[in-house]
């Protein structure tokens, strides 16, 4: 199960991507990185309150502190990342950010242990990395006029900067470091729910911490969402525009049902060095979207790296690793 999840997260994460750079790239809009949190606070909360209400899932202040380092990592680093789509192509900006998934997968196999993984999964999570981190490499070498060539195709123009490449780089070190934790709160949680007799299983444990730990991330970004409100809205009294504001609503659903997926992908804690490489090659989908759909033209070493993740995925889904 965790695979398909994973997948999931993978597809739900990249359209967000494309959403979320089509929502945020207007020079003009100063504060579209603040609207953008807006839009998945919104959304997350809706999520949480029938989750809460309708799903029964069990939430408390205790479990909203317990998680709040994470939930914290997660939206600063979501934060940075929206601010910077606004100075860097999406080809560009997911690969970076994404490469976080594989410091995951180095940080689990290296504190961890790697031993259950059989030398196929192995190889598995390489693939999965190189493929990830050289995406993100073969943009940041790109000959100037080989980009310059990209950029005369595509709907936009971007002039070379330390903040375009600074700002993926940061979200990438606060993505990594909250996913790490996560797997480390998600342990205590299910330990702390086996350990009152809330459940007869440790599944059934790990499927209710999964579900409350989700349920406090969105409603801390529902937290976070009334804070840029009362900031954007009624103290830089800026104006929401329905037509700018839509696709930043279509990313915000994508970016929900992708979280949905992750939080359970990754508390299956046997298979996180697993899971983690696949939702980190969503750039991969992500930098084919922006092909498609922004006119990002791709070079063949994109599709080289592409290659190595799509090949590192189907050996892991289709050998269940």
């Amino acid at each position: 199960m965790w695979f398909w999840l994973s997948l999931i997260a993978l597809l739900c994460w990249s359209g967000s991507d494309l959403f979320s750079k089509i929502g945020c790239r207007d020079e003009d809009d100063r504060l579209s990185h603040l609207k953008m949190v807006m839009a998945v606070g919104v959304v997350m909360g809706l999520h949480a309150a029938f989750e809460i209400f309708v799903g029964g899932t069990e939430i408390s202040f205790a479990i909203i502190l317990t998680y709040l380092p994470v939930s914290l990592l997660y939206i600063g680093s979501m934060t940075l990342g929206y601010l910077g789509l606004r100075y860097i192509e999406l080809s560009v900006s997911s690969p970076i950010c994404n490469s976080s998934g594989a410091l995951v997968a180095v940080m689990t196999l290296v504190f961890l242990g790697g031993e259950d993984y059989s030398p196929l999964a192995i190889f598995a999570v390489i693939l999965v990395c190189v493929g990830a981190i050289g995406l993100g490499v073969v943009d940041a070498t790109e000959d100037p006029e080989l980009r310059a060539a990209r950029q005369a195709e595509g709907n936009r123009k971007y002039a070379k900067s330390f903040l375009a490449l600074a700002l993926p780089m940061a979200y990438c070190l606060l993505d990594a470091a909250g996913t790490f934790a996560d797997n480390r709160v998600l342990e205590t949680l299910t330990a702390q729910a086996f350990d009152s007799g809330m459940y007869a299983t440790l599944k059934e444990c790990s499927d209710h911490a999964a579900a409350s730990a989700n349920c406090a991330y969105e409603l801390t970004f529902l937290f976070a969402a009334v804070v840029c409100f009362v900031y954007v809205v009624l103290i830089r009294r800026d104006r929401l525009i329905p037509k700018r504001e839509a696709p930043k609503y279509l990313g915000a659903v994508c970016e929900t049902a992708g979280q949905f997926a992750y939080i359970y992908a990754i508390a299956d804690t046997e298979h996180l060095a697993m899971s983690a490489p696949i939702i980190s090659s969503y750039c991969a989908a992500s930098v084919l979207w922006s092909r498609l759909f922004l006119k990002e033209k791709l070079s063949w070493k994109h599709y080289a790296m592409i290659a190595l993740v799509v090949v590192g995925i189907a050996i892991m889904g289709v050998f269940d690793l």
